[in-house]
């Protein structure tokens, strides 16, 4: 016997009650909410965190550190993962998806200087260290700003 073959146990699966059908069905004109109150109206109810009117505890503990709204992050890929592409080809964040290399959701893309390249590539990318770009104009390639 396995999950998919077991029965259906008679009482086991109920219809769910239809709120507010009439005062004959025994949830109508209130729906089961009771009169008046902070819970029988819409989207009434107590959020999230609520401490019965006490400061809410997330905003009782001390606040530390700061957040940059304005840095900028790269995604990251060094020298040595450009050897995988042939001499001569366009290297690029498309390319680097394609190949695996890069993340597919990946926006900014930073060339390093981690290992060393044989092949004369050109490279786009919108950062390159100062490593990376004297390596890839060294092996005859060309490093472009995007």
């Amino acid at each position: 016997m396995e999950l998919h073959n077991l029965p259906v146990t008679p009482g086991s699966v109920k219809k769910g009650k239809r709120k507010g059908q009439g005062l004959g069905s025994g949830n109508g004109k209130t729906a089961g909410r009771g009169t008046k109150g902070q819970k029988a109206r819409a989207g009434g109810g107590k959020g999230r965190g609520f401490e019965g009117g006490q400061m809410k505890l997330t905003m009782r503990l001390p606040k530390r550190g700061f957040h940059n709204n304005f840095s900028v992050s790269y995604d990251l890929v060094n020298v040595n993962d450009l050897s995988a592409f042939d001499a001569g080809a366009e290297v690029g964040p498309d390319e680097l998806k394609a190949k695996g290399t890069l993340r597919r959701n990946a926006t900014r893309l930073k060339v390093l200087g981690e290992g060393e390249i044989g092949k004369a590539l050109t490279v786009k990318a919108h950062a390159f260290s100062k490593s990376a770009k004297e390596k890839i104009e060294a092996a005859g390639g060309t490093a472009e700003v995007i």
